[in-house]
């Protein structure tokens, strides 16, 4: 089964607020104050949306800062879950380990 690509916020971002409002990096970096290295970084998944971005974006777009640090963690998340498959599968259930220990 192919797996459908991870989705990082900044594409988020640019496809479906930037692109649709007819909004530049540049004009939303002077339009929030955030840096416009920040915003090209954040738009080509390059940097993470914090906390202090995402109040911000979510003030200008009408969101929540919870939608933005949402699509982050689900990022970070799938990101960590992908690279330590291998590892995460050697973890046994604390439940089942209790009762091994037990027996």
């Amino acid at each position: 089964m192919k797996r459908i690509k991870n989705i990082h916020p900044g594409e988020i971002l640019l496809e479906e607020f930037l692109l649709p409002l007819g909004i530049t990096a540049y004009r939303l970096a002077k339009d929030t104050g955030i840096p416009q290295t920040r915003v090209s970084a954040i738009v080509k998944g390059n940097r993470a949306i914090t906390a202090g971005t995402a109040l911000r974006l979510s003030k200008y777009f009408g969101t929540t800062a919870k939608f933005w640090l949402g699509l982050q963690d689900d990022f970070d998340l799938e990101e960590e879950r992908l690279s330590g498959e291998k590892e995460l599968g050697n973890i046994k259930h604390y439940a089942t380990s209790a009762r091994k220990e037990v027996a």
